[in-house]
């Protein structure tokens, strides 16, 4: 029987045995397979796109090997992209093919890419360099149009996958010694598809832990949000820490791990960080980063069961973390502000006036995120909503205002333009304050916001009579 052949252990060795693989070639694959072929270059499909062929999924872009040199590859795509200096030339599709060339490479001083690559002309060799041996695997074809061909596994990848085991090509050590970023790919792909990590390499995985701290802020922020997209996140998460990952990359967090807080559901900080992360959506990970992170200001602010300001230091620790991960400023900041805003406490005596000042202080685009992340923070620590007075009710005296109150300075009846006008002055400090200080007057009172009204107040204010006042509300409640 052709295939991985075994070792007393079960484990799979090298071979370099292959079998006969169909496979359903969308018709741009195919055309660029033919394409090379064509034109004398070998050339297989290879990596991650036929690892999930073979995991039973569907190929969302695909990954190709050829002969060809960079150069020859462009000559026969000429619409192609090659920007890099790995030999990887990409095609738009869709679907969208990357075609690398097939190569070898010397040591990894940086622990990131290599110091010299090669091009080479053997499949097998491009393959004994990749990281685990589930993307150690090609199929070469040899009717392309039928789509029939042969698997290339000469690792036991396809064997790993059906076992559910992880394990490096070759020896782990030397595997993660070249790129750190290989730590995170390994939680990641356990995770995904829910693989036991294999002694030899879990070892390794732990000895070389703290070599993540090395890994750039962009690397990181890539596979850590691919991370914890996969459901539940938590259990990656958790993995992270027993193999000394997250101490490595988020000691903040890690530093929640023995903080105990009473909560109807049993557990320290860090557990009910992982219990929001997982009710929060996986189609949003910039929110579930923000769950994972909510109560990072917890390790320095407990006393007696009580974790004054935490939402304040946990929003400085959490932008200064998004920072170090390279978020976009956008990112960042709903990252920040939703931790700083999270311990809102409504009740049911709030004045109008306080929903719209809340609206304001929290903004009305982030409303949404807090509200999701409310209810995971509830659901992680065993907290039931009222039925009257609770979230829902909140959302909905929200929402009525948003339909129709003023909230900002650009829903004003006068502009600064009016302002100046009336006041018989240019532009400058004098308008600004005037129209800040109008807009907190519509918040109190929205019958105000009348271009009559708004310009009698204006004089008043401009002569230094202000008229209007703040109500409170809103503000911050007990530890949710």
């Amino acid at each position: 029987m052709r295939g991985a052949r075994r070792g007393s252990d079960d484990t799979p060795v090298e071979t370099d045995a292959a079998e006969p693989l169909k496979l359903d070639l969308p018709q741009f694959v195919a055309g660029t397979l033919r394409r090379l072929t064509e034109a004398g270059h070998d050339a297989a499909v290879v990596g991650g796109s036929l690892r999930d062929i073979l995991h039973g999924e569907v190929a969302a872009d695909w990954d190709l090997a050829t002969a060809a040199t960079p150069e020859e590859v462009t000559r026969l795509f000429p619409d192609a992209r090659w920007e890099n200096p790995f030999g990887t030339v990409t095609l738009a599709g869709p679907p969208r093919v990357e075609i690398t060339t097939y190569r070898s490479e010397g040591s990894y001083r940086d622990r990131r890419r290599p110091d010299v690559v090669h091009w080479g002309s053997s499949l097998t060799e491009d393959l004994s360099r990749r990281d685990f041996t589930i993307n150690a695997v090609a199929w070469r074809p040899r009717d392309v149009e039928a789509g029939i061909g042969d698997l290339v596994d000469p690792y036991g990848g396809r064997a790993d996958l059906r076992r559910r085991v992880l394990r490096t090509v070759g020896d782990p050590e030397l595997r993660l010694l070249e790129d750190a970023l290989r730590l995170l790919r390994a939680v990641r792909f356990a995770a995904r598809f829910e693989l036991r990590i294999e002694a030899a390499t879990e070892a390794a995985l732990r000895r070389h832990a703290p070599a993540a701290a090395e890994l750039s802020g962009e690397r990181v922020r890539d596979e850590l949000l691919r991370i914890i997209a996969h459901d539940p996140p938590s259990d990656a998460l958790r993995r992270m820490e027993r193999l000394g990952m997250l101490t490595a990359l988020l000691p903040e967090l890690a530093a929640l791990r023995g903080v105990e807080q009473r909560k109807s559901l049993p557990g320290d900080a860090l557990e009910h960080s992982l219990r929001t992360v997982d009710a929060l959506p996986g189609h949003d990970p910039i929110l579930r980063l923000t769950g994972l992170l909510h109560d990072v200001g917890k390790a320095s602010t407990g006393g007696d069961g009580h974790f004054l300001g935490h939402e304040t230091v946990g929003a400085e620790l959490a932008g200064g973390i998004a920072d170090r991960l390279r978020l976009s400023r956008a990112d960042a900041a709903r990252v920040s502000e939703l931790v700083r805003h999270h311990m809102f406490a409504y009740r049911r005596d709030w004045t109008d006036a306080a929903v719209r000042r809340f609206i304001r202080r929290v903004g009305r685009q982030r409303l949404p995120d807090l509200f999701a992340l409310r209810r995971a923070d509830n659901a992680a620590s065993g907290t039931r909503e009222p039925l009257r007075g609770g979230i829902a009710e909140l959302e909905q005296r929200v929402a009525a205002e948003i339909a129709s109150s003023p909230l900002r300075m650009s829903d004003l009846a006068v502009n600064g333009t009016d302002i100046a006008r009336t006041l018989e002055i240019g532009p400058g400090p004098e308008v600004g304050r005037v129209l800040r200080a109008l807009t907190e007057a519509v918040l109190d009172d929205p019958a105000l916001n009348t271009e009559e009204r708004l310009t009698a107040l204006a004089r008043k204010l401009h002569r230094g009579g202000d008229s209007t006042h703040r109500t409170g509300g809103g503000g911050r409640g007990a530890s949710a």
